[in-house]
């Protein structure tokens, strides 16, 4: 009997494994591949409980109808630690090499995220600039030095001449070594469709263009720079701001100067990343230039190789109407203790080594 059971769980393993990503590619290609996971999470309000008078986080006070104390701040660290731990280790154990990040309040909650006890032995680089988002939540970026070395790093600030009292997120734009090779990172979060997506459209086309330039800044030193752009953007991939501005397009469509966008599929196979109104939207994109794009071999670099949104059951809500919706910290302000409001997504990235 103990046999049969032995041999039943290892017929199970040996089928569970035929289905891993990270095996399919081993079979695929045969060779030696270094792979970086690379990844983006929107943290829903990653705010400390201290009162920042330069910024408005009063509803993220003990004192504020939210009563955000201590105890939940711990608590929502502790569950984006546990989704931060998991992306990406069924295809590489070390999980994430690269983290972009929105809607964090501070430096300060960076660092406390990265202490935490399920990240805390991989050392995670921050690169973290304050925004003049009215709100105070900014873009950062986490790296794990195993995989990324820091080069250089810039803050790019979104000005509307017509708009002049408007203020949002700024944009980040980090350089490095990935898995040795020199690549571009630009993280966004752009303005959101408060008041309407129409009437707020214009915002998200000026944020687009304001990206765009940043990526053609480095394609004009290098038409073949590795670009990755991610971000939650408040459009999906099928919105002028994404395919129009910023020219992030499927492969069927990609011209000179394009970016790649693997997301357009999973969006056209109804994959979404975040839901409201019993509609599913895909805003948590990543983008990548040409120069990712192509055959892997000893001579290509880092190469993209595929996208995903992490959506584990354990990060979804597990009945009533809501179900399968991202289990949130907060739904129509009650505290539910959940852990986002979005799903992250990351792409892979393989370089093929002696």
């Amino acid at each position: 009997m103990r046999r049969y059971l032995f041999e039943t769980l290892l017929t199970f393993l040996v089928i569970f494994l035929s289905f891993s990503p990270f095996v399919q590619l081993k079979a695929q290609h045969q060779k030696k591949l270094a792979v970086a996971i690379v990844a983006f999470y929107n943290q829903e309000n990653l705010f400390d409980t201290i009162n920042d008078p330069k910024i408005d986080d009063e509803e993220f006070l003990p004192n504020s109808a939210n009563h955000w104390n201590t105890a939940k701040y711990m608590h929502k660290l502790a569950n984006m630690s546990k989704v931060i731990s998991k992306i990406g280790t069924d295809i590489n154990p070390d999980g994430i090499a690269l983290l972009g990040v929105s809607e964090v309040e501070n430096l300060r909650v960076m660092k406390d995220l990265a202490n935490q006890p399920l990240l805390k032995n991989r050392h995670l680089g921050i690169v973290h600039y304050d925004s003049p988002d009215r709100r105070g939540i900014d873009v950062g970026l986490f790296y794990n030095p195993k995989y990324f070395k820091l080069i250089t790093s810039k803050s790019y600030r979104l000005h509307i001449p017509d708009k002049p009292w408007f203020r949002t997120r700024d944009q980040l734009l980090v350089s490095g070594l990935l898995l040795g090779d020199t690549v571009y990172v630009i993280v966004n979060h752009w303005p959101s469709r408060y008041g309407g997506e129409k009437r707020s459209r214009p915002l998200r086309d000026a944020a687009a263009k304001l990206t765009r330039h940043i990526a053609d800044s480095l394609l004009q030193l290098n038409p073949k720079a590795k670009i990755i752009v991610m971000g939650d953007l408040n459009d999906n991939p099928t919105n002028e701001s994404v395919m129009k501005y910023m020219r992030a397009v499927p492969k069927n469509k990609l011209k000179p100067g394009d970016f790649y966008n693997p997301m357009y599929k999973l969006y056209k196979e109804g994959i979404g990343s975040t839901a409201w109104r019993d509609t599913w939207s895909l805003f948590d994109q990543i983008f990548v230039s040409q120069g990712l794009l192509g055959p892997i071999n000893l001579h290509s670099g880092l190469k993209f190789y595929k996208a995903f949104i992490f959506n584990k059951p354990f990060m979804q809500q597990k009945d009533g109407r809501y179900k399968g919706y991202p289990y949130r910290t907060f739904a129509g302000g009650t505290y539910l203790g959940g852990y986002s409001d979005h799903f992250p997504a990351y792409i892979v990235l393989v370089k093929q080594v002696p």
